[in-house]
């Protein structure tokens, strides 16, 4: 008994340096890079826990270690992370430990759905149709019947999405999309309409986004915006008709071939703004911010007529001489 009182020092000393091997073992197999040899995408599935995850991971190659990160769970419970379901890009220099923080901080992979200015409601949809990582809910389904998934129902859907680009993870929903555009454009628009000029000739937001829908697909020069509401405004304020190309263009639906001829432009329809007073029934385009803002807020002026120059930019007459004269220029000419 003497004798084993005298090694147990020398026990206690040889345990505790087998334990700290150990542990110091157990550290660099959590340190050591990820056994890939090119990055590899992950997705963690929805209601998966840390044990199913590891055991993926080594089934996959991407891991060599399974129990280092399995022992995680005893000896560092609170490193073991947090999980969240979607996408993860790993790469072949990142450690056990870099993985454990990726998932931990939520980095999941996500796309950009890119909706440019000035598309159309059914050009919008075109795109989430084609969008191979989103869920699609809404694929088949009618205009009014998505109205009514996003609580909007009887409304029409043109011009009331935000055209922007969104990112989004694996597995969200198209309609998920459409809903961050809509509140988006709902914002904006009540934005934009609490700064109006009061002495606008329309009387509600809608109205406003109808006008700014007609801002968007008649320029993208930036400067020319407001000039273009404000001969808008003018026509409205007299009485005259808009007489505004890209009406009859949305008008036409399919029918449009590129090209619009006399007979179109005295062809009657709910869109027809050189048949129809004021404004159309409904937007005719998704517009932007800048449109929002031009429509309520349209640069003063005298011009009541603008024809293009076919540059992008556009040519504003006073009188009905001088426009005559701009489109001979501009257009016959050409």
């Amino acid at each position: 008994m003497p004798r084993v009182i005298k090694l147990l020092p020398l026990l206690v000393i040889l345990l505790a340096l087998a334990l700290g091997g150990g542990y110091r073992y157990w550290e660099t197999r959590l340190e050591a890079p990820l056994a890939i040899a090119s990055p590899t995408l992950y997705e963690v599935p929805a209601g998966a826990g840390f044990h199913r995850v590891i055991g993926e991971l080594a089934e996959q190659g991407v891991i060599a270690d399974a129990w280092a990160y399995r022992l995680l769970t005893r000896l560092e419970p609170e490193a073991v992370p947090d999980l969240r379901p979607g996408e993860y890009r790993l790469t072949p220099a990142m450690t056990g430990r870099e993985l454990l923080g990726l998932l931990d901080r939520h980095e999941v992979v996500t796309y950009p759905l890119t909706i440019p200015e000035g598309w159309t409601f059914a050009q919008m949809r075109a795109v989430l149709d084609e969008a191979q990582k989103l869920e699609h809910r809404t694929r088949g389904l009618s205009d009014a019947e998505v109205m009514e998934m996003l609580g909007r129902e009887g409304k029409h859907p043109e011009g009331r999405f935000f055209p922007d680009t969104y990112r989004y993870r694996k597995g969200v929903s198209d309609l998920e999309i459409l809903r961050q555009a809509m509140t988006r454009m709902d914002a904006l628009l009540e934005a934009a309409w609490a700064e109006r000029d009061e002495a606008l000739p329309i009387e509600t937001p809608y109205e406003a986004l109808i006008l700014a829908s007609l801002v968007e697909r008649e320029t993208g020069v930036p400067e020319e915006r407001r000039r273009i509401a404000g001969v808008f405004v003018r026509r409205l304020e007299r009485g005259m008709r808009l007489q505004t190309d890209p009406t009859v263009i949305y008008g036409m639906g399919d029918a449009y071939d590129g090209n619009i001829t006399r007979a179109d432009l005295r062809e009657s329809t709910p869109y027809n703004t050189y048949v129809i007073d004021g404004l159309p029934p409904t937007p005719i385009a998704l517009p932007g911010r800048a449109a929002l803002q031009a429509a309520v807020n349209p640069a003063e002026g005298e011009a009541l007529y603008f024809v293009s120059r076919g540059d992008g930019t556009h040519h504003f007459s006073r009188s009905l001489r001088e426009h005559n004269n701009a489109v001979n220029r501009y257009i016959r000419n050409r």
